[in-house]
């Protein structure tokens, strides 16, 4: 694909095919990111790549303590609830992805098992960690720098084919991801993404959220105008 078809095209993948993803083909995406940028090339960002069992026992753990009313852990900072133009968008997307997948606003039972596909990866082949070196907690550059390879690995993902979704929800069940993920104690867990092929027939995956406008976003100053 040429650049511009990447960033057009690419889309968050919520429905995936159960086929593999080699780890040849992950290490290649993964070799692509972190060409992403670094401040004073820090590089702060490690990844933690699993399937298989491993992974299945992830989702169930988080699942089953989410059920339970266990509190969230995350490790990174969560920050306030979104309000205004930020909660807008957000509430925006969710009724895309509802009215996608006819999920009535009445529904509990189909919006819970919306919301646990979350906390189970979106049921994805392979779930990547990104974790920062815990030596550089607090640090602006480091989220910055991981944010940058997360966006640079989804994209690379879609000029191969594959299909991502970043997402905090796989990860708030901390203890449950450093157990069987075997996550190193000089490590933070930051964000995960869920990857794999993606299930065209998968109703949430024809959702395109819509973003506002450059007029809106950028400011020009000392151009002509």
């Amino acid at each position: 694909m040429q650049f511009d078809e990447v960033v057009l095209g690419r889309r968050s993948i919520r429905g995936y095919k159960p086929d593999p993803v080699a780890q040849t083909l992950i290490e290649e995406i993964i070799g692509l990111a972190m060409r992403a940028p670094s401040s004073m090339n820090t590089q702060p960002w490690n990844f933690y790549v699993i399937t298989g069992e491993p992974l299945e026992r992830i989702r169930s753990g988080n699942t089953e303590r989410m059920l339970a009313g266990v509190p969230q852990s995350r490790e990174f900072r969560t920050g306030e609830a979104f309000a205004g133009h930020h909660r807008d968008r957000q509430i925006g997307v969710a009724k895309q992805l509802f009215s996608a997948m006819k999920i009535e606003r009445d529904d509990k039972d189909a919006r819970q098992d919306w919301v646990m596909r979350g906390f189970r990866q979106f049921d994805a082949p392979v779930c990547v960690i990104i974790t920062y070196d815990r030596v550089l907690d607090g640090s602006d550059d480091t989220p910055f720098d991981c944010g940058a390879v997360a966006t640079a690995l989804v994209n690379a993902a879609w000029s191969r084919g594959l299909g991502t979704v970043i997402n905090s929800q796989g990860i708030m069940q901390s203890p449950v991801v450093r157990e069987h993920a075997g996550i190193a104690d000089d490590q933070v867990i930051m964000k995960s993404i869920a990857l794999g092929w993606p299930d065209e027939s998968f109703p949430a995956n024809g959702v395109i959220s819509t973003r506002k406008s450059i007029d809106e976003a950028a400011t020009f100053v000392g151009f002509d105008t």
